[in-house]
């Protein structure tokens, strides 16, 4: 099962404790022809499989969910604020 990092937990939790989203905001991770698409979402679509590490939520489309399963999401800030997000295997 996909994992977290410290600085993933801790960027999700930011990007999901805002006022204006409801309490089961997680982040979604969907898989694209190039890689995978990641954005804020209120709720899990039907089937997505729910990843909970230390107070964050990760939703994974059935697709990523498969290609994701062990790997670990990283998260950091660039020079401008912005957030990446990276992907490497478990140890």
């Amino acid at each position: 099962m996909l994992t977290l990092t410290e600085n993933a937990c801790t960027i999700v939790k930011q990007m999901t404790e805002v006022s204006a989203v409801p309490d089961t905001a997680g982040l979604r991770i969907t898989a694209a022809d190039t890689g995978f698409t990641v954005m804020a979402s209120n709720e899990p679509d039907t089937g997505d499989r729910i990843v909970e590490q230390d107070g964050a939520t990760v939703f994974l489309d059935p697709k990523a969910a498969d290609q994701l399963d062990a790997m670990v999401l990283d998260a950091g800030r660039d020079d401008t604020g912005a957030v990446q997000f990276g992907l490497v295997a478990q140890a």
